[in-house]
């Protein structure tokens, strides 16, 4: 049982937990600097008042609950869950004001989903946002896919023994160097190198394509960060098909692929073992599921005759897997194409997709090619203790920037994890069903938003009920924090409720 939570408890959860929406005030300087260049000056206010708040209650959580004591590993599990919560409704400020958003529960979603790189939106008359709020949209996905946890432990939380709690609570378990503070440094030293180059490559295509020179800028950033960080909002609501541009396509879809591995190997290959690539258990799970899910697209595509040639469905059907598989969303086809000319094979198997996701500590959403790739050789170690003398001691390794030992707590957590995964898609489905939603588009909308994925074959709209916007939140966010520090902070509420 856990014990009944202390005063020290609630200071040191609210202390952090201040730091971190701290954070998001600072970020929201940029879209305003934007708003001010652009002379975007309603715009300019709505950021100035988010700002301003962010800054407030942050400032006043860290007064209020100052203390200088480190955290504990429930401590640093709620502090991660509670400061997105609070991150999502102070960050959603801007977006309502802006007068794109029928309630504040439908700017409450769009944070959300930034935040967890998922991608779906309520947002209206997205073709004519302002250029601050569309670069808002896209910082939201490009700190997300980093992680607001790690923004504070590269910026404002220094050199604390409780950083690592924090780190871990937010879905993120590997240290690239041996300080904590340090990898989440290196991972934004990443992901800079990235958007500097990305950038480059999509602002030449975009001006390629005919572009102006600015505004062909602020679509290669903006795609960018959509890509990174396998978020998947677009600039425009046709999504990636706005282009007509097969070179963005192939770029966008080389960006999301290498944006959905691990940091770790990342930092591996950076460091210049490049062997780690094709060696590692993520990136074999990840060709093969990729394969056999691709399989399923292409047999369901030509069942139904959808594209006319091979070319046809190898350009739409596998980029829309890919961008399933590594939970981007981007889309060159109109949502309901996938209703009305995909059908259910195609659509379940990038239901599929979706929910596998690609690695762990990456960008990306789904319950990670490292937990099936260490299931599959769970079952593997199973058959060969079959097969082998009663004697023989059946020893499976696998392979993970080192090579592990498979022991049992390993397949638990992994089994844990995708069980979980799989109890909340299948409520969000069920409650899709019940307001009256065919079963299979209820089902791939539900896998998309609990993945953080963001296709969508059109479920997901400002006219869905809002018990459906309250429940797809709840999936983006348990999704992208991997259960464990939503346990922590329901255990918590409830201990200090009913004590032990």
């Amino acid at each position: 049982m856990i014990p009944r939570p202390r005063l020290s408890d609630f200071k040191v959860i609210g202390f952090y937990g201040g730091k971190i929406v701290f954070g998001v005030g600072l970020l929201m300087v940029i879209p305003l600097v934007v708003a001010l260049v652009f002379r975007e000056w309603n715009p300019a206010l709505d950021f100035l008042i988010g700002m301003l708040s962010c800054f407030s209650v942050g400032l006043l959580l860290q007064i209020a609950c100052f203390t200088r004591r480190d955290l504990t590993w429930m401590q640093g599990l709620v502090v991660v869950s509670f400061s997105w919560l609070l991150a999502m409704m102070l960050g959603a400020i801007p977006h309502y004001l802006s007068g794109h958003f029928g309630c504040y529960l439908d700017s409450c979603f769009d944070l959300m989903s930034g935040y967890t790189t998922t991608g779906l939106y309520l947002l209206q008359d997205l073709d004519h946002i302002s250029y601050s709020l569309n670069t808002w949209r896209h910082l939201l996905t490009y700190a997300g896919g980093q992680g607001i946890i790690v923004i504070a432990l590269t910026f404002l939380i220094r050199g604390t023994a409780g950083a690592f709690k924090m780190y871990v609570g937010e879905g993120k378990e590997e240290k690239l160097l041996p300080n904590v503070i340090q990898t989440a440094r290196a991972i934004w030293l990443v992901s800079l190198v990235y958007l500097g180059a990305g950038s480059l490559v999509l602002w030449a295509i975009a001006v390629h394509e005919g572009m102006p020179l600015v505004r062909g800028f602020l679509h290669g950033v903006w795609v960018f960060m959509g890509t990174w960080s396998t978020g998947g909002f677009a600039p425009q609501s046709y999504n990636i098909g706005y282009y007509h541009s097969l070179p963005l396509e192939v770029v966008t879809m080389i960006i999301f692929v290498v944006g959905s591995f691990n940091f770790a190997l990342h930092w591996a290959i950076w460091t210049g073992n490049r062997r780690e690539i094709y060696r590692n258990i993520e990136t074999v799970s990840f060709f093969i599921t990729v394969m056999v899910t691709f399989t399923l697209v292409v047999v369901g595509l030509m069942r139904l005759g959808t594209y006319p040639h091979l070319m046809a469905i190898f350009r739409k059907g596998f980029y829309h897997l890919v961008s399933g598989h590594t939970t981007t969303g981007f889309m060159t086809i109109y949502s309901r194409e996938l209703v009305r000319q995909w059908g259910d094979l195609a659509m379940l198997a990038i239901a599929i997709a979706m929910a596998i996701g690609a690695s762990a500590c990456s960008t990306a959403g789904g319950f990670k090619g490292l937990r099936v790739g260490i299931i599959f050789k769970a079952l593997f170690q199973d058959i060969k203790r079959i097969v082998s003398p009663e004697t023989a001691v059946v020893v499976q390794k696998f392979h993970h920037i080192r090579d592990i030992i498979l022991e049992e707590r390993h397949v638990r957590g992994a089994m844990f994890i995708v069980l979980s995964f799989v109890g909340v898609h299948a409520i969000n489905t069920m409650l899709g069903v019940y307001y009256g939603y065919p079963a299979v588009q209820a089902l791939f909308d539900a896998v998309s938003a609990g993945s953080n994925t963001g296709l969508s074959c059109g479920v997901v709209s400002p006219m869905m009920p809002a018990l459906m916007k309250v429940a797809f939140i709840m999936a983006m966010w348990m999704g992208r924090l991997e259960f464990m520090a939503i346990f922590a902070l329901v255990g918590f509420i409830v201990a200090a409720v009913r004590g032990r």
